[in-house]
């Protein structure tokens, strides 16, 4: 493909997203559609059990989001139908074969038509029961990619993982897809199905002594982060995202593969407007709790981390791996392909790849913190 033709490229393909209500899946929607609207059709796969509940969630929790307002805009009165041309909602579970797809002739249309799979879907709580985790990072993977294969013009799987499967690596972290069963510390061995296995043998414990939920929600949460440090990540949902690679990359294949691994996901830089973003994610819950006079100042150097009132504790332990963080991305992927499209007029406005036109203290001082305060605090204020 030529880089000049990115957007030719896009045109009259189908694209099956899963995670479709998470915040990065609607922001890659809103993109393809501004950016591509003459694409064939995009199938949005979304934690439903019937039609009626995933239309209701299609239209709640995606398309009526204030991140489609210059879509609706631009389509007014059209924009359903618009949307009812290019968009099919799926009820699904990743975590299920065949995403527990109920509709045979659905599946087989599916199959027979999509062109591009970008698997999004990912339980993003650092501290998640193992279980949950598992089922939806790591099998969601396995089900996803093995779906992938069953597709009659598969073109690419994108993968999107994050960037701290490295765990707590200090210096240049090269971009190498883990293999099967690689661990972080050299003393321990993986074993995925063994894991499952524990899984499995933990909450059969649990049920046989009539524990309530709340028991088996604090000691699954725990057991994965007994699980992860074992191995040598900081916590479940890394863990999990890791083997979610290995999954991928030992399945797919003679399917092309991307993984993409992001580091912390802020509010948007400038489209489809500047500062929309969705709840308060990652180092926001910081800044939100002096927002809202919780803590009223950052003791300690300013280089390194930061130091917080005891109210902080738990978040501020659960995010200690990323505030002490050490490492360094090697991104030369991501600079190869931006050198390659410098210079390419509209691709290269389309498609900013370029962390070094963002002027941070601009977009954190007058982008970011104030969509913070409009998008994700008012509501709850």
């Amino acid at each position: 493909m030529e880089l000049e033709s990115v957007l030719h490229f896009l045109e009259n393909k189908t694209i099956l997203v899963t995670g479709a209500t998470g915040f990065l899946a609607k922001v890659f929607v809103e993109k393809i559609l501004r950016c591509q609207p003459n694409i064939k059709k995009l199938y949005l796969l979304l934690r439903a059990t019937d039609t009626e509940s995933v239309s209701h969630r299609l239209h709640h929790e995606v398309f009526g989001k204030k991140l489609f307002k210059i879509q609706r805009d631009k389509w007014g009165e059209k924009f359903s139908s618009f949307l009812s041309e290019k968009v099919v909602a799926v009820a699904g579970d990743v975590s299920l074969h065949n995403f527990g797809i109920k509709d045979q002739i659905l599946i087989e249309e599916m199959l027979e038509e999509i062109d591009i799979i970008v698997h999004s879907a990912a339980t993003t709580r650092l501290d998640e029961r193992f279980d949950v985790a598992m089922d939806t990072n790591t099998m969601g993977a396995y089900n996803a990619i093995n779906f992938a294969k069953m597709c009659h013009k598969i073109e690419f799987f994108l993968q999107v993982s994050t960037a701290y499967v490295c765990g707590e690596a200090k210096g240049q972290i090269p971009e190498k897809p883990f293999l099967m069963g690689q661990t972080l510390k050299s003393s321990s061995e993986l074993d995925i199905n063994l894991e499952k296995q524990l899984i499995k043998k933990k909450l059969s414990e649990l049920q046989s002594q009539n524990a309530n939920q709340e028991t088996i929600t604090s000691i699954m949460k725990e057991f994965g982060t007994i699980r992860a440090n074992l191995h040598g990540w900081p916590n479940t949902y890394v863990f999990t995202k890791a083997m979610g690679e290995m999954v991928v990359t030992n399945m797919k294949g003679n399917i092309p593969l991307i993984i993409t691994r992001p580091t912390v996901i802020i509010g948007t830089l400038s489209e489809p407007f500047p500062g929309w973003i969705e709840d308060v994610r990652t180092i926001d819950y910081v800044f939100v709790e002096y927002f809202k006079g919780a803590i009223t100042s950052f003791v300690g150097n300013p280089k390194i981390t930061a130091d917080l009132g005891s109210r902080l504790k738990r978040i501020m332990n659960m995010y200690r791996p990323y505030l002490h963080f050490e490492g360094i991305f090697d991104d030369k992927n991501t600079e190869k392909l931006r050198m390659a499209i410098k210079g390419v007029g509209s691709v290269e406005r389309k498609f900013n790849l370029d962390p070094k036109s963002i002027d941070w203290k601009e977009y954190l001082v007058n982008v970011h913190f104030p969509g913070l305060l409009k998008y994700s605090m008012q509501p709850k204020m």
